[in-house]
């Protein structure tokens, strides 16, 4: 059974990046999520939505970011939906976290931080950035499209 999601549409401006985590802090609070596990997935979707209006938006403020929460009695699911150019997530390397470097920390957070991580190409543009953090350990998800 696929669960409506709770949507967010925003404006790229990283000015607004803050109005992102708050959504999401509140849709994880809405489930009953712990602090901990919350903390988690705002900072993954923090680092998601940053690095749309970096990389995919390349401050286009006229582009939009859009975030969608799917919630299931296992998981929590987030699409982070952007404007930007075909992106292909496993062409970017495992960073070793000892590496000094500047850049590549947002999509080590996020694969450190969830369960799933994975981007496609929309049909119409852009791309989807789908993120599931699980609330058990062994309990599957269900992939929501």
């Amino acid at each position: 059974m696929r669960s409506v999601p709770f949507t967010l549409t925003m404006q790229s401006d990283l000015k607004l990046v803050c109005h992102a985590r708050g959504f999401v802090e509140a849709v994880c609070q809405f489930a009953g999520l712990d602090p901990q596990l919350t903390s988690a997935i705002v900072l993954a979707t923090h680092e998601a939505a940053n690095n749309v209006i970096r990389h995919a938006h390349l401050g286009r403020p006229d582009a939009e970011l859009q975030i969608d929460c799917y919630l299931s009695p296992d998981c929590i699911e987030i699409h982070v939906h952007d404007e930007g150019d075909p992106f292909d997530l496993d062409s970017v390397p495992e960073l070793d976290p000892g590496e000094l470097r500047i850049g590549g920390r947002g999509l080590f957070l996020m694969r450190r931080l969830m369960d799933e991580l994975t981007c496609h190409r929309r049909a119409d543009r852009g791309n989807t950035i789908r993120m599931v953090k699980r609330r058990a350990p062994l309990s599957p998800c269900v992939q929501v499209s």
